[in-house]
């Protein structure tokens, strides 16, 4: 199964094709290759780079868009501005193809990344950047999320009995913890965490954003006097 999976919750925008196979045995473990990606920091350059991100990318791997059984998205949390940008592109390109596509929390791909170097009995913390001196945060055991997604300043995060932490380059050091290799959601770790939905092909839950608080934009003053008449 090919699945196109984006994410625009950190700075990083992030687009690639990623090859799900189940094998053989259907009780064995679920593969997810990746075949290209693309992935830019740039968190004012979200709608500009993604759309044309996917297009090298099924360059790259000789395919079409016609080949992609399915998409996943990352919902956040992260910033509305940019969040909205993947969660729009996802869904109209679902649309246009007549594919499901499936949302997944961004922090839970992170984790799936690091899983592999976490010891069985360890507990990961992940933290991303919330701007506003803050971040995104949740806490997982044994590949299950414990605790979050939560929206806080470093200082006032308690890791709990965390015994490693893993995202952003610029926070993961505000705690002593050891750092694991995955900052940002990488095609491979987003279609990981829905791989059971799309071996199934389950119908897909409505997306809908994590963006944890309000949006940064906020209504003028003089327009609320002016249609309230307050």
């Amino acid at each position: 199964m090919l699945v196109l999976a984006v994410d625009t919750a950190t700075p990083a925008v992030t687009a690639g094709l990623v090859d799900l196979d189940q094998g053989a045995d259907a009780a064995g473990p679920v593969q997810a290759r990746t075949i290209a990606s693309r992935v830019r920091v740039d968190p004012r350059a979200h709608a500009e780079v993604l759309t044309p991100q996917i297009l090298e990318c099924l360059t790259e791997a000789g395919r079409s868009r016609t080949d992609i059984a399915a998409i996943v998205v990352g919902v956040g949390p992260g910033p509305f501005t940019g969040l909205r940008v993947g969660m729009a592109t996802a869904a109209a390109f679902g649309d246009a193809l007549g594919i499901p596509v499936y949302g997944v929390c961004s922090l839970d791909a992170i984790a799936a990344d690091a899983a592999d170097e976490l010891p069985p009995s360890g507990e990961l913390l992940v933290v991303t950047d919330a701007r506003r001196r803050e971040v995104y945060w949740a806490r997982y055991r044994e590949g299950a999320r414990v605790a979050g997604p939560e929206v806080c300043k470093p200082t006032e995060l308690d890791a709990g009995s965390s015994t490693a932490i893993a995202g952003s380059a610029s926070h993961v050091d505000f705690f002593d913890l050891p750092v694991l290799p995955a900052e940002t959601p990488s095609p491979t770790g987003l279609v990981r965490v829905a791989a059971a939905e799309l071996l199934a092909r389950t119908v897909p839950e409505p997306l809908v954003p994590l963006y944890l608080r309000r949006p940064d934009a906020v209504e003028n003053a003089y327009r609320r006097l002016d249609r309230t008449g307050a």
